[in-house]
């Protein structure tokens, strides 16, 4: 699966993988299911975070 995301910041899908681990949290107990869906498109986010390059050294 691939998503683009156009017109976010680093900051802004930071801000994304956070909010999907708080809801993951939340329905943890009545649907597990979707904790762990949450909990891997925020891995994913992440993972893609963390493949962007840094920045340039002067």
């Amino acid at each position: 699966m691939a998503a683009t995301v156009k017109g976010l910041g680093v900051a802004e899908v930071v801000e994304i993988v956070d909010c999907l681990l708080l809801g993951a949290a939340v329905v943890e107990p009545d649907a597990p299911e979707l904790a762990d869906r949450r909990r891997g498109i925020a891995d994913e986010l992440g993972d893609a975070l963390d493949r962007l390059p840094g920045p340039a050294a002067r």
